[in-house]
């Protein structure tokens, strides 16, 4: 077990590169299980959660080559197994859109529930929706989801859930619909560049795919998927968990390789709350003088502020003169960070699904425990900022959606060191 050490204080300066979307490598790779040519995905992070996806593709009997350093990662599922079992797929959320592509592919899977989920319940009650309009058999029994069917076929559903449209459940129905038989509609479709990315990679393949990072999603079955090359996007919410670190402490960086329109929301919040952005041949940088102003913030499905940056914007808003509300309409139980800021001296309260932050003019080192991966790199950004040493612990949960955090803030003028506990 490892703890991130950070000695708040120093302003960031200098330039950050931004790695390839975990959350769209995750459902790419997934997607290679509907073709036995060789595929190949590029710009994967080196990530934890990569690391279990191929991992529960090579016990599907999947030739999987991760080639960490250059970031590339080389699959041919020639005969792929249609079990996932509980021991890998409970390590992993996103390893439940295994169900699309293996229905897709076999027509007869089991793939294991995913279990618990420490920001809230995510129920799949719109996979299994979906999937049975295709035409599958879905039973879920002794924790597993076994889904069969003699083919899919074609139809019209929809996605939208009551927080919301479902982004692996759409994923998960793309994967499957690509092969059916027919046309397949999909309404109340999730609309994050992730999922622009896999249909990019789906059509690469020889997917038929209209639509994509759209509300209504149209896809005309075909036989067979061929192999392809494919680049992943960049990863937005690094992206922005990084111009967030610039604000929190001040400072002047620039972001290379993030897409800015990928970024709106984000970018707006920053600047009401007095940070200066501006772009620069695909660079943005992000400058702040700590003249902060306090913000109301309310998560909503892209194109909205994303609930993957709510934490990072409460530790900013912990710091900011004012008083700031941050909503949470996704994942209304996502505040368990709060309790850990307040460890250093925030001055928060949960009211539902908001949370009322009066910022401190100062926030204090002290242990803290990250619950899970978007907290704690709220936890390490409140840190940057904090008086003395803040000690940051169960970092695991940042290795599953951050590339060497502590490098690249360490690059930048932070003074952080990862050490054995």
């Amino acid at each position: 077990m490892e703890k991130i050490i950070v000695t708040g204080g120093n302003p960031l300066r200098g330039t950050v590169q931004i790695s390839g979307s975990k959350n769209s490598a995750l459902p790419i790779i997934a997607a290679t299980l509907l073709t036995g040519e060789p595929c190949v995905i590029r710009g994967v992070p080196n990530l934890s959660d990569i690391q279990f996806m191929c991992d529960i593709l090579k016990w599907l009997s999947v030739k999987v080559t991760h080639h960490k350093a250059d970031g590339v990662v080389e699959v041919a599922a020639k005969h792929p197994l249609g079990v996932a079992p509980y021991e890998l797929v409970r390590k992993m959320r996103a390893s439940v859109c295994l169900l699309g592509p293996l229905l897709g592919r076999l027509h007869n899977c089991k793939v294991s529930l995913p279990g618990g989920c420490v920001i809230g319940d995510r129920p799949i009650d719109q996979h299994i929706k979906g999937l049975k309009r295709l035409g599958a058999e879905v039973v879920v029994e002794n924790g597993y989801v076994h889904a069969r069917c003699h083919e899919l076929t074609g139809a019209d559903v929809f996605m939208g859930g009551r927080f919301g449209s479902t982004v692996l459940g759409t994923a998960n129905m793309i994967m499957a619909a690509v092969l059916a038989k027919g046309t397949t509609s999909i309404e109340g479709a999730a609309c994050e560049p992730e999922i622009e990315d896999l249909c990019n990679f789906l059509t690469s393949m020889g997917a038929k795919i209209k639509g994509g990072g759209s509300h209504i999603i149209e896809i005309e079955g075909v036989e067979q998927l061929h192999g392809a090359d494919h680049t992943v996007i960049p990863d937005r919410i690094e992206a922005g968990t990084f111009m967030a670190a610039a604000a929190i402490t001040g400072g002047d960086l620039e972001i290379k390789g993030a897409r800015a329109e990928h970024l709106h929301a984000v970018r707006d919040k920053l600047e009401e709350a007095g940070v200066t952005i501006t772009r620069n041949n695909g660079t943005i940088r992000v400058t702040s003088n700590g003249d902060l102003k306090p913000v109301d913030v309310i998560t909503m499905p892209y194109p909205g502020f994303p609930t993957d940056m709510q934490a990072q914007m409460s530790a900013l808003m912990t710091v900011t003169p004012g008083i700031s509300v941050i909503t949470e309409k996704v994942f209304p139980n996502r505040f368990m960070h709060i309790s850990e800021m307040a460890r250093l001296g925030a001055d928060c309260a949960l009211e539902g699904s908001s949370a009322i932050v009066k910022g401190v003019k100062h926030l204090s080192g002290a242990p803290v425990m990250a619950s899970d991966l978007r907290a704690s790199a709220g936890l390490v950004l409140a840190g940057l900022t904090a008086e003395g040493e803040t000690e940051v612990n169960r970092i695991y949960h940042v290795d599953r959606g951050y590339e060497r955090i502590d490098q690249k803030l360490r690059a930048v003028g932070a003074k952080i060191e990862r050490v054995a506990e």
